[in-house]
């Protein structure tokens, strides 16, 4: 294959050769930075579809054949064999710790799960109906002030000091989020406690009574933050590398993920999942549902179908929909919106319609019956999928710190509004 591409201006004659990147795996990349500075001219790519913004070592996604890996391993052996805080440490440092470094790793995160007391009031500044991740997103960016003039994003020392105030934090801040709707008392981490059953035990334990865990949630609870942890340049991670590129405190960078994330195209649709399952109520009505969806005429469409990147089945929905059957048996936990989305998945897949569009379940046509079998609330949904992506996104974080091509994000426009014009005294307007 050649090691460059030549674009040729047919107005002018003039022409560019383009040098062809090639990563370790996937597609080879063609270098247009010089483009506009040698021909004038820029790309339009809305959507950045067929745009690299980066260069990355983290995660790799292959949409066609159905692939995710972090750092290399596979998403189905990380999902098998290892926990959340181990992925996120792989994530943050490239590797799987020794069994000493991953003794040190959660040590370190548990010394940053408080959160100040003032920041506790802040909850308050909200309605009582306030959606969580309206408040996530707020109390997190006010973590910020906390560490303003504390964080040099340039300390190699200092970034790794974010990165586990963000994974130890994120669980007490997203407790706060549901028990504040609630009307329940905060509980303050306990760090006999393993990474999830801190969390679990901060959000739904109660004054009056012992809470203690099942397994079997808390190890759906970790699968689903494993999977959750990082997938590629998504929308809410180039969101938080947009706002990086400006040297912005990293927690506002994350807080800008996070309202990001909050869109039902994207971290909300496993909440808009849930509210299709409702409305469909009985597997008797799943025809005439999936006839809608094929209606252009009809605004109703099927949420949990179909991906962006994956033109295959998502790796992820497989690993789920798996856990998801054994939670449901194993908690005796009879849940017929679980039915009535195996049951939906089947005739969907066998309609030529979705077949021919290559429209296959994603993660978050299950993931949301996984929350509500845990008693989680819908609106809750998305404030989890964020707790677990803060990983990834402070993985991002560091990572563009030490790219050799960083710069500040500035895309440029295709301009399509008026041509020059003079201005005219309101009195002469017509």
């Amino acid at each position: 294959m050649s090691d460059t591409v030549t674009i040729i201006d047919n107005r002018t004659g003039k022409q560019l050769n383009c040098p062809v990147l090639q990563g370790v795996m996937g597609p080879p990349v063609i270098d247009i930075k010089h483009l506009y500075k040698e021909l004038g001219m820029f790309t339009y790519d809305p959507g950045y579809g067929s745009t690299s913004s980066c260069k990355s070592a983290i995660t790799y996604l292959d949409g066609e054949q159905g692939v995710l890996m972090y750092r290399g391993y596979p998403i189905e052996q990380l999902a098998e064999q290892s926990t959340f805080l181990e992925v996120c440490y792989l994530l943050i440092y490239g590797e799987l710790p020794s069994r000493l470094q991953m003794d040190e790793w959660e040590t370190g995160i548990k010394m940053h799960t408080m959160t100040h007391e003032h920041l506790s009031r802040f909850y308050t500044g909200y309605r009582y109906d306030a959606h969580p991740m309206s408040i996530m997103g707020g109390v997190v960016n006010a973590i910020a002030s906390y560490y303003h003039d504390a964080t040099d994003i340039y300390d190699a020392g200092q970034r790794l000091m974010t990165a586990k105030r963000v994974i130890g934090k994120m669980p007490n801040i997203a407790s706060k989020c549901y028990r504040y709707a609630i009307g329940l008392p905060f509980v303050y981490p306990d760090n006999s406690l393993s990474y999830i059953e801190n969390f679990m035990n901060m959000t739904f334990s109660k004054p009056s009574e012992k809470y203690k865990p099942s397994p079997v949630a808390v190890r759906a609870l970790d699968l689903l933050f494993i999977l959750h942890a990082d997938h590629e340049q998504n929308a809410s991670t180039s969101t938080v590398r947009l706002a990086a590129s400006a040297e912005t405190n990293p927690f506002a960078c994350i807080a800008a993920g996070i309202a990001t994330l909050w869109g039902k195209a994207h971290g909300g649709a496993n909440e808009a999942v849930i509210k299709m399952l409702e409305e469909i109520e009985h597997p008797r009505n799943i025809r005439k549902f999936l006839d809608r969806a094929k209606d252009k005429d009809d605004s109703f469409r099927l949420m949990g179908f179909g991906h962006r990147v994956y033109k295959n089945y998502d790796p992820r929905a497989t690993i789920i929909r798996k856990a998801c059957h054994e939670l449901l048996g194993e908690m005796g936990l009879n849940q017929p919106m679980f039915e009535i989305a195996m049951e939906l998945e089947r005739i969907a897949l066998e309609d030529g319609y979705f077949i021919e569009r290559k429209l296959y379940p994603n993660v978050d046509f299950y993931s949301g019956l996984i929350y509500q079998a845990l008693n989680i609330p819908s609106e809750m949904f998305t404030v989890m999928f964020a707790l677990a992506r803060s990983a990834g996104w402070v993985a991002q974080w560091m990572e563009l710190m030490v790219d050799s091509d960083f710069r500040i994000g500035r895309p440029r426009q295709l301009y399509i509004g008026k041509e020059k014009r003079d201005y005219i005294p309101i009195s002469q307007r017509s």
